[in-house]
């Protein structure tokens, strides 16, 4: 398990929550900071040879120390190494989570466009991190829900899988939310066009997506029947509801790209929305494309 830090308060409340997550797992955390790329062109003040040797490598490994101590007040009996990169901190990020089997990074790091709702790291992993990706964000309850984005997707049936495996070992109840309404992607399969039928329609569509809720959560369910399992069924604008869904969750769960996508995206619209605007700590599951 890997987590990203570059000091920002937002990348030491990742430390903290990988903390926890890695006791919960009872497997190791690597913590990893990147410090480039290095300049090409050194300053006329700058020390001789590499110019990140001398100047950003020891306030890397200071971040790094203050991250350790951080992860070990919380979770002082898991195993903690530390990977300082000289190179793009997206590159570094991906390239470790070839390896790892959850990656945790903050909403906000410290880069220069200060208005933005998430970082740049965020987005870059959620769409091309080799493994699920927890960004931290909001105020999580404890004691709530693990909430699952339900889209029906062959891509999300490893959200599902995630989430259910989440709620057991963390002891908690799952709440499976599938957000419908009458421009549901494939759910009208009557004659003539859906766009003039889809109205008079709405209860067919109601039903197939009640139907596509129960099939997808059904199996993993028996698979967990230790998980205490509501099954929610939303008419609504999907972001707003999802967004919605999430206040008093301890984690929302989604796949990277849902039904309604475009194809050559890696990360959706839904899962981009949640990422920015969520009210706990988001994370995206890629699924096998």
């Amino acid at each position: 398990m890997i987590v990203g830090v570059d000091g920002s308060p937002s990348s030491i409340g990742a430390v903290e929550t990988a903390a926890r997550e890695a006791r919960l797992r009872g497997v190791g955390l690597r913590i990893v900071h990147a410090f480039g790329p290095v300049p090409a062109y050194p300053t006329l003040d700058a020390p001789p040879g590499n110019p990140a040797d001398h100047l950003l490598e020891p306030k890397a490994r200071e971040a790094l120390a203050g991250a350790e101590e951080r992860a070990r007040a919380i979770a002082p009996d898991i195993r903690i190494t530390r990977s300082v990169v000289a190179g793009d901190a997206l590159e570094a990020l991906e390239t470790e989570s070839r390896s790892a089997s959850l990656a945790v990074v903050g909403s906000r790091g410290m880069g220069r466009f200060a208005g933005l709702l998430v970082g740049s790291t965020a987005v870059h992993l959620a769409a091309h991190g080799r493994c699920p990706l927890m960004v931290v964000r909001g105020r999580p309850d404890p004691a709530g829900a693990v909430v699952l984005a339900v889209d029906g997707s062959e891509a999300g049936e490893a959200a599902v899988e995630f989430a259910f495996a989440e709620a057991a070992m963390r002891r908690a109840p799952l709440v499976a939310v599938h957000v419908w309404n009458t421009w549901s992607e494939g759910a009208y399969e009557g004659p003539g066009d859906p766009l003039t039928a889809v109205v008079a329609d709405a209860e067919h569509i109601r039903e197939a997506e009640q139907h596509l809720l129960d099939e997808t959560v059904a199996g993993w369910q028996k698979a967990h029947p230790q998980v205490v399992v509501e099954r929610r069924l939303v008419r609504s604008r999907i972001r707003p509801a999802l967004i919605d869904a999430s206040r008093g969750a301890q984690l929302m769960v989604t796949g990277a790209r849902g039904r309604g996508g475009f194809t050559g995206l890696l990360l959706g619209s839904v899962s981009q929305a949640l990422l920015h605007h969520a009210h706990c700590p988001v994370t995206i599951v890629r699924g096998k494309e």
